[in-house]
């Protein structure tokens, strides 16, 4: 007959292997608590830049980047009203800083994340040709985003200005709320042509484009920054961080952006 082990050793085996299990628990634990989520309001033109480099954010650090689109305008309109966005990628400096100012937004997050470049684009494959094509007026409807809550709008009517067509093409405008209204507008055939961002249209080798000169609008600068609902987010610092990797450098500049000097 097998001896019987003493019940205070077999008391001591049961509290080792609770201890192992309770330690093995708290070595996972931290590992599994960084993962979080952090809410972005990301300007409509960076939409498919912006959706490459969550995916990248989140395979580096397991975090998740959970993207909305929209006109910067909108956007400012949102967060002032309480929205729980903890990033901004806006489409220009003005709006961030105006957030800023406003108590909303944290002054020393602030950076330029893209240059935008405006681009008359048409999905007829012979429509445009150059600024002689506004000059020529040879077709119906013109897209623009809304100048006064989108910065491309806003380039796009200094553009037109600068070349001295703006009244004469003014009645055949149409307007999308946002930049990605806009390039529906001109994908469907709604419009003729229109104004968007380059980075819509880089990875289309259809239709016809014009990269419009920079010296006929400001630069449209694009600025990010952590908002006053990322206090104590890790996810929200850890994003801003990696949009100045290099790695989100790439993805940015395949898209068409420029650099700030």
């Amino acid at each position: 007959m097998s001896p019987i082990a003493p019940r205070p050793a077999l008391e001591q085996v049961c509290r080792s292997a609770i201890a192992m299990a309770v330690a093995m628990l708290a070595i996972a634990t931290p590992a599994a608590s960084r993962a979080a989520d952090t809410n972005v309001a990301v300007a409509a033109n960076f939409t498919e830049p912006a959706k490459r480099i969550a995916r990248l954010f989140e395979q580096r650090t397991g975090d998740r980047a959970i993207l909305s689109f929209g006109a910067t305008g909108q956007f400012y309109a949102q967060i002032r009203q309480g929205a729980p966005f903890q990033v901004f990628l806006a489409a220009d400096q003005r709006t961030p800083r105006r957030l800023v100012d406003e108590g909303l937004a944290v002054g020393d997050t602030l950076f330029t994340y893209a240059v935008g470049k405006l681009v008359l684009f048409s999905a007829d494959p012979v429509l445009v040709r150059g600024e002689q094509t506004l000059r020529d007026g040879k077709f119906a409807r013109i897209a623009i985003a809304n100048p006064a809550t989108a910065p491309y709008g806003a380039a796009a009517v200094q553009a037109m200005k600068a070349l001295a067509v703006y009244d004469k093409l003014s009645g055949r405008i149409v307007q999308g709320n946002n930049i990605a209204q806009t390039f529906q507008f001109v994908d469907t055939g709604n419009a003729d042509l229109g104004f968007v961002a380059l980075s819509q249209v880089v990875e289309r080798p259809a239709g016809s484009r014009w990269v419009v000169a920079a010296d006929l609008y400001s630069p449209i600068l694009q600025d990010a920054v952590l908002l006053k609902n990322s206090a104590g987010q890790d996810a929200a610092q850890a994003f801003v961080a990696f949009l100045k990797t290099r790695e989100a450098a790439a993805v940015i500049e395949s898209f068409g952006y420029g650099s700030k000097e």
